[in-house]
């Protein structure tokens, strides 16, 4: 049976982990004579589609070669924001006495007990993806690596698993971008950076997307001299400018050094140091850091399936599928990251949703319908759905935009968390929403409105009508929808009004 790398350091807290999803001593089931559906990769997607398949009645196999729960649980979502929850107790105390809160003495991070923290918190989720679990669920789980025989056939570890159809759910990996001398160096991906015990004194990051700009301000917060080298004349690129800009001035205020000039980078090992060489708008950097990240590039998990040998067509970036979920082999589907240019959890998730209708009942459902909102977890966050102004642009498409700046909402003022706004488009002269952009502490959270409105049709003019408590950040949302309604107060309307008043006075 394939087995994972170990998981580093080998505390009870990895162990607890390893035990739940991917326990040594496990032994594959016998097969079945031919599973309704086969899946392969027990990430988001996997997980999801075999739970909902098997509650439904269906006769599920799902194998996996690594740690169930994916990237999300091992070296993900889970562990990445587990280190944001400390790094802003730092920020925190940090702010305390402009609120009239005065603690004595320094702010000493404990980074071993940070981290033992996070493994903490990260095993004590795991058995929600756990082998026992699943296969309490109804679910036939193999470890293993999968490999296609023909177009119903799944080999693990010698077993044949016959199948209807099947579904690839194996996500991507950090991949390393083409930077000359980076193959000559140590760094660390989002793989490795989890299993750190020591904080770096100098930490480089290579990659200015949201995990290397979540990343970088935690490590900040916890007293890492940070540099953030990025390959465009600014972060988070594919977000609305604007919002991007308020994170670039959250993340220099929080002590990161940022700089552009990727394209030129490179690196080489120098006395005890990796050496970042490069030129920052015109002018040249040389840079000594501890430990790099690189937080830049994805790549399929392709190897190994044998795709070739079943005509599923993939590429760099992930495997080809129609609007129907289904790869270029029609007994074949795919989900999640292997496939889908969103790279995100929730994404995932309701993908597998869809795939199983698709593939078991007939259904239509298509991955350009679905509405995915998604979040940068810096402070404050960055949350988006739908388009920003440059992506409408792009598409020619006329807009109309509501924008209120948190330093207009009453408990982003108590709270002195006024860098933000909410901003939401419109398709031009109606309330009918195309995207929207919120950066505030809680954006993540307050995105959601958004993405049920967008869902199900509801206009922004209606986001006006619901009341939220006061005073909330959420109210930043209502005022929004006010605005589009002061649009509708034309001066003909207005006429119409002042007749009336007039004639019942």
């Amino acid at each position: 049976m394939n087995h994972p790398d170990p998981l580093t350091p080998n505390d009870e807290f990895n162990k607890a982990l390893e035990g739940n999803v991917h326990p040594k001593d496990y032994r594959n089931p016998r097969p079945y004579d031919r599973y309704n559906l086969v899946v392969i990769g027990a990430g988001t997607a996997g997980l999801v589609t075999a739970s909902i398949a098997a509650g439904l009645g269906a006769k599920v196999a799902l194998v996996e070669r690594g740690l169930m729960g994916g990237d999300c649980l091992n070296v993900g979502c889970v562990p990445s924001k587990a280190l944001i929850a400390s790094a802003r107790s730092v920020a925190a105390i940090q702010k305390a006495s402009s609120m009239g809160i005065h603690a004595t003495g320094e702010i000493n991070v404990d980074f071993p007990q940070v981290m033992q923290r996070m493994r903490r918190l990260r095993s004590g989720i795991s058995h929600h993806d756990s082998v026992k679990r699943f296969t309490n669920l109804g679910v036939d789980v193999f470890l293993g690596q999968a490999s296609f025989k023909d177009s119903n056939t799944v080999e693990v570890n010698g077993d044949k698993l016959k199948f209807k159809k099947a579904v690839i759910c194996t996500g991507a990996r950090a991949a390393a971008p083409r930077i000359s001398g980076l193959d000559g160096v140590r760094y660390l991906t989002n793989e490795s950076l989890f299993s750190l015990t020591e904080l770096p004194k100098r930490l480089g990051v290579v990659g200015a997307g949201p995990i290397g700009c979540e990343m970088a301000q935690a490590f900040a917060l916890f007293g890492s001299q940070v540099t953030l080298i990025n390959n465009r004349g600014c972060i988070l690129f594919n977000e609305d400018q604007e919002g991007a800009n308020i994170i670039h001035d959250s993340l220099v205020k929080d002590g990161v050094r940022i700089l552009t000039g990727g394209h030129e980078l490179e690196i080489s090992n120098g006395n005890e140091e990796i050496v970042l060489n490069g030129v920052d708008r015109s002018t040249a950097f040389q840079h000594g850091v501890d430990q790099l990240l690189v937080a830049a590039g994805r790549r399929p998990n392709v190897e190994g399936l044998n795709l070739e040998k079943v005509g599923v067509r993939y590429g760099e970036r992930r495997i080809s599928i129609d609007d129907d979920f289904k790869t270029s082999n029609r007994n074949i589907y795919a989900a999640g990251d292997i496939c889908s240019p969103f790279q995100f959890t929730h994404a995932a998730d309701f993908m597998a949703r869809a795939v199983v209708r698709n593939a078991l009942f007939f259904g239509r459902q298509k991955h350009t319908r679905l509405t995915i909102p998604w979040c940068t977890y810096t402070s404050p966050e960055l949350a988006q759905i739908g388009l920003n102004a440059a992506k409408a642009d792009r598409r020619d498409l006329p807009i109309d935009t509501y924008t209120i700046p948190m330093s207009q909402v009453d408990r982003a003022i108590l709270e002195e968390e006024t860098d933000g706004f909410v901003r939401v488009h419109t398709h031009k002269g109606s309330d009918q929403i195309v995207g929207g952009t919120i950066v505030a502490p809680n954006a993540g959270d307050m995105i959601g409105a958004l993405s049920i409105a967008m869902t199900h049709d509801i206009g922004l003019g209606k986001i006006a009508n619901a009341i939220h408590p006061y005073p909330t950040q959420g109210e930043a949302l209502r005022k929004v929808g006010d605005l589009y309604n002061k649009t509708r107060f034309t001066p003909g309307v207005a006429k119409w009004f002042k007749r009336w008043l007039e004639f019942i006075r």
